[in-house]
């Protein structure tokens, strides 16, 4: 039995709880699996999973031998990055999640760039707007846009983007212009379903205040909600990265700019507790570089 590889699907299922994700994602049998973690029980003398016909649970020793193989695969994956090529030149395959919006509009070009500069490493980009599961998935690295990053995540902040208010010179004609945040309490706004507020943050005096807003339309997809917008149906909230074109060619215009909305990071999220690949690492360093502290969507 290869006690290495073993050790890894242990660490696996007890990451996904589930043999026939394993399985399906290392290209093996179920009964392999099985196979190879019974042979760790076996070689042990302990039982490392508690299984029944719903669930699997780990064992107090199962606890103890996860950290410890986690560990071990860990300085395994850095003595062979460390050595392998000797030139440390990224190679092997990448697997990412990416934002639909921004992935469209600013990933795609930069992880086709990185491909060319890099031959030797093969890309598999999903477009998705969830949240996946990255261990449970195989995914190595996520785009994740967010005001708030849970702190349990192993993350690395890529760069920024600003929320604006936005609405068309022709909505604004017809109904006003909002003066304070309350203000939107009188206007017809267009909400963001994938947030599960109802009422949007501004700065006021140095703290943060939520206010209500009704949505006369909403939708899970920003490039829907900008373009409702330039068509006079209300008011948005949108990221930067969505409304830049559309401010710039005059085709909206910033509301309230004296009550700024937060700021949110554009973060690569890794797999918690496992030894980051030369490979992933270089593509974080490069989308890092590439975007910019001051991204061009930010920019005058």
């Amino acid at each position: 039995m290869d006690r290495l590889s073993a050790m890894d699907a242990f660490v696996r299922v007890a990451e996904t709880g589930s043999f026939t994700a394993v399985a399906e994602h290392l290209g093996l049998a179920r009964s392999m699996v099985t196979r190879q973690i019974s042979g760790l029980e076996a070689h042990l003398g302990v039982k490392l999973i508690a299984r029944s016909t719903r669930s699997l649970k780990l064992t107090a020793e199962g606890e103890v031998y996860l950290e410890r193989c986690r560990e071990i695969l860990g300085l395994v994956g850095a003595a062979e990055g460390d050595l392998s090529g000797g030139d440390r030149t990224p190679r092997g395959p990448i697997r990412i999640s990416v934002p639909v919006s921004f992935g469209v509009r600013y990933l795609a070009p930069l992880v086709a760039d990185f491909v060319s500069l890099y031959p030797e490493v093969s890309l598999d980009v999903d477009f998705n707007d969830r949240q996946v599961n990255l261990i449970e998935s195989g995914i190595d690295m996520a785009v994740r846009i967010t005001g708030q990053l849970d702190p349990t995540q192993v993350a690395r902040r890529l760069s920024t983007s600003r929320m604006l208010t936005l609405a068309a010179p022709d909505y604004l004609a017809r109904h006003g212009r909002p003066q304070v945040p309350q203000d939107l309490a009188t206007h017809h706004c267009l909400g963001y379903t994938a947030s599960s507020r109802t009422s949007w943050p501004f700065q006021v005096e140095g703290e943060t205040l939520w206010v209500p807003v009704k949505s006369r339309l909403q939708s899970n997809s920003g490039d829907a909600l900008v373009d409702a917008c330039q068509r006079g149906l209300g008011i948005c909230r949108q990221p930067s990265f969505i409304a830049a074109p559309a401010l710039r060619a005059g085709l909206l215009e910033a509301v309230l700019p004296d009550f700024p909305g937060p700021e949110v990071g554009i973060y690569a999220v890794f797999p918690s507790n496992r030894y980051l690949p030369t490979r992933v690492r270089a593509l974080a360093d490069y989308l890092a570089e590439r975007i910019g502290p001051v991204p061009a969507w930010d920019q005058p």
